[in-house]
């Protein structure tokens, strides 16, 4: 039975006040914490070198580490600018190619904003250019690299469920990354009972299939909001939603295989590994 994948997004605290400070040095550190996922972010730009993703891929693969990379922040899928739009373009297809490099089989990726225009006129702007971004990919040979529309937290941005699902719709190429924090702070806190989280995985399956449901990208942290949504990501110890708990045990119920991607601040490592000792211990029970 496949089963789910835990890490950080990015390196932790402690990856650092234990003395490391090369990523290509995270894959055997978090093997030795147990863990066996990691998502690198080239969110500020896609700056690393071909050497250096093609060392931590082979540090991961030795390791046993899953890989995903975070593509950056500057990507707009729904600008009107086309300037903007090639280089969105641009940062979406060097993210595949690093990901190549690196060995990573996924690429998270932010839709964007809808500036003056409203969501629908948005969104058809999205389809548009995600189109001929998938078009390329296919062209360059990365189409076997699956791209994942994450999520929002902020109202103001798109990446509502089925916004996300309605990219996803548009290729094979792609999965939902489902961060359950971002969905907690923009619906004003909800997504505190099992029933909340279950429902998400039902309707990803109706749209997309099962199959894609039970592999999906999570990303999860406690994350303080306020009317416009996302303010502040927050660690485990901080008194802030959603709670893992719930959704820890719709994975086991539910006997699904996502990667759980933990973005605590500064805790990725400590919360990931909480997460999955309690996934281990409630499935022990059934």
């Amino acid at each position: 039975m496949a089963v789910p994948c835990f890490g950080p997004a990015g390196n932790p605290v402690s990856f650092y006040d234990s003395g490391h400070k090369a990523s290509v040095e995270m894959p055997s550190w978090l093997k030795a914490q147990g863990l066996t996922a990691y998502e690198y972010s080239v969110s500020r730009g896609v700056n690393i070198r071909e050497t250096t993703a093609r060392s931590i891929g082979l540090a991961a693969k030795e390791n046993g580490i899953v890989l995903s990379l975070h593509a950056p922040y500057y990507i707009n899928l729904a600008t009107e600018d086309e300037k903007i739009a090639q280089h969105t373009r641009n940062h979406i297809i060097k993210s595949l190619e690093t990901a190549d490099f690196m060995g990573a089989d996924r690429v998270v990726f932010h839709m964007g904003s809808p500036g003056k225009q409203d969501r629908a006129q948005a969104m058809a702007r999205v389809f548009k250019l995600f189109s001929a971004v998938l078009e390329e990919a296919e062209q360059l040979g990365l189409s076997h690299i699956l791209l994942a529309p994450e999520t929002m937290g902020k109202k103001n941005q798109l990446g509502t469920l089925e916004e996300v699902l309605a990219v996803c719709k548009l290729s094979r190429q792609c999965i939902p990354a489902v961060d359950f924090g971002h969905l907690h702070a923009v619906t004003g806190g909800q997504y505190l009972t099992k029933d909340e989280f279950k429902r998400v995985f039902e309707r990803i399956g109706e749209v997309l299939g099962i199959e894609i449901a039970a592999a999906i990208q999570i990303h999860f942290s406690k994350i303080e909001f306020t009317k416009g949504g996302e303010k502040r990501h927050w660690t485990f110890d901080d008194p802030f939603g959603p709670p893992f708990e719930p959704l820890m045990e719709v994975i086991a119920d539910g006997k699904f295989a996502p990667r759980i991607i933990c973005e605590s601040a500064g805790t990725q490592d400590k919360d990931a590994k909480t997460m999955q000792q309690y996934y281990l211990a409630y499935l022990s029970l059934k």
